[in-house]
């Protein structure tokens, strides 16, 4: 069962690379592409708690947690980029509950998620949940990380 799809991963195997487990193809292109070399620190699936558990009478509602795909930092470990693999930033790419744990996780952590579509050459970032003019809908495109997340909210 070690390959077996993830509830959010219904559509894949897991991929190992480099001691890292990649929930899909695109998410090990994209750290072979552009984050094993990318010369700055980096973390694969850290996990944060959004909101802990609550004790009810009785019962208990669980804890939120978010697990982004990379968190890049500069070297003095500030975060750069946290970055979330998508199919398109449409609905079926990126759906409400995305949409919500996005939201939820940039404002406990006062940094907003990226949401990124990898092409052959390059990637394309939008970033979510943050205020962006009505008439600018294009997303920000890139090869590397030397760039600031606010680039990427015209989308």
């Amino acid at each position: 069962m070690a390959n077996s799809p993830t509830a959010l991963n219904k559509r894949g195997n897991k991929v190992k690379l480099d001691g890292h487990t990649f929930d899909s193809q695109k998410e090990a292109t994209f750290y072979e592409k552009f984050v094993k070399n990318c010369g700055f620190p980096y973390e694969v699936h850290p996990r944060f708690i959004l909101n802990e558990k609550h004790e009810l009478p009785g019962a208990n509602i669980s804890s939120i947690a978010y697990s982004p795909d990379f968190l890049i930092k500069d070297h003095k470990g500030n975060w750069l980029h946290v970055i979330d693999i998508k199919n398109s930033f449409g609905a079926y790419g990126i759906d409400q509950s995305n949409k919500l744990r996005f939201r939820l996780f940039a404002m406990k952590f006062n940094h907003p998620v990226e949401a990124v579509v990898i092409r052959a050459n390059d990637f394309k970032v939008i970033t979510q949940g943050v205020t962006k003019p009505l008439n600018e809908k294009n997303p920000f495109i890139t090869r590397n990380f030397n760039y600031h997340w606010r680039q990427a909210t015209n989308y």
